[in-house]
């Protein structure tokens, strides 16, 4: 996704309360702003959203039974109804903000020019709600001296919960691109679930994370259980995964289980494991996809291949497993570890 020339063609403002003892209060007309509050709030709009994760909008029956979806494709067809559909989308926040722990704030509704996502220049809607506010000083000369005092604001660098919804794929729910730095607890999860309704979009993002995600959880937790491993050799099958997905362009199931996996008993745990994943977590997960680079740089950082030794040592073991030697010491009753290298660094 690429802003660097995005407009912020118009810009509707709400202030959406909690249901239960608060009120909604619609705005009359349009956000007026000069140029330079206007780069401000696209500013402070655009810059959170950096994850290459997108989402599409979806119901369970029927796209067109999404209110999002109905009320942004009217805005979509015609940009000159999107005040009279903003209101329609701040109710239906609205509608959704029923949980005791849900904050008010202020809510806005925004069309895009100009957006860039693969490649394609395309329109976007935003929807961004403020919810949390900061202290700020604000100090000025009075006569000789100067005057400090406080003020409670909205910080522009960090966006509470936000979503553009891109002109694009319209058939499949439009592409979308989700943004929530407050789902700490289950009140939070209104935005994306309620709200917005939103599921993954089935991508080369989507594919490459839930693979790795399942191999992990193989090799961590079902290896252990059916074959006699070490910690070590754990390791070095998660380090061949990461070199995989890092050194390929496409994934292919067939080739990461014999050149990584190897033996054909593990491979078999391996397929019946991913058979019962999908089932038990409803997922499908593509036996041949390309490969995204940014799911795999994001998801590595989970394979963390570390032997945790009581509460003395951990070894982080990043290549090959022949030069680590676990071993037994009669005299102490201990376990031990012996690893083999040529220079200290």
């Amino acid at each position: 996704m690429n802003y660097n020339d995005v407009i912020a063609k118009e810009i509707v403002l709400h202030k959406v309360g909690n249901k239960n003892e608060e009120f909604c209060s619609l705005s009359k007309k349009p956000l007026s702003v000069d140029d330079d509050v206007r780069a401000l709030l696209t500013t402070y709009f655009l810059s959170a959203f950096k994850s290459p994760e997108l989402f599409n909008l979806f119901h369970d029956s029927d796209i067109e039974l999404n209110e999002v979806y109905s009320y942004v494709s009217k805005v979509f067809e015609d940009s000159s109804l999107l005040f009279e559909q903003s209101i329609n989308l701040a109710k239906h926040l609205y509608e959704n903000s029923t949980h005791p722990k849900i904050k008010s704030g202020e809510f806005y509704v925004v069309y895009f020019n100009d957006c860039v996502i693969n490649g394609e220049t395309v329109d976007a809607i935003g929807l961004f709600k403020s919810e949390n506010k900061d202290t700020f000083l604000k100090v000025y000369q009075q006569g000789d001296g100067f005057e400090v005092e406080s003020q409670e604001g909205i910080n522009i660098n960090k966006l509470d919960k936000g979503c553009l919804i891109f002109n694009i794929d319209k058939e499949n729910g439009y592409l979308v691109s989700v943004v929530d730095n407050t789902n700490k607890g289950a009140e939070a999860q209104y935005w994306i679930n309620d709200f917005l309704h939103v599921s993954r979009r089935k991508d080369e993002y989507y594919n490459t994370q839930n693979i790795l995600t399942l191999c992990k959880d193989f090799v961590t937790q079902e290896l252990p259980r059916e074959f006699e491993i070490s910690k070590a050799d754990q390791a070095d099958i998660l380090n061949k995964s990461v070199k995989f997905f890092k050194e390929k362009e496409t994934f292919d199931i067939n080739q990461f289980t014999n050149e990584v996996l190897e033996q054909s008993q593990v491979i078999d745990s391996f397929n019946n494991f991913k058979k019962e994943y999908q089932e038990g977590f409803d997922i499908e997960i593509a036996d041949n996809f390309a490969i995204s680079e940014s799911a795999v740089k994001k998801q590595a950082r989970i394979f963390k291949s570390v032997i945790k030794l009581d509460k003395n040592f951990h070894i982080y073991v990043h290549g090959n497993n022949q030069y680590i030697k676990k071993g037994y010491d009669e005299s102490t009753g201990m376990n031990y570890y012996q690893l083999f290298f040529k220079e200290e660094e």
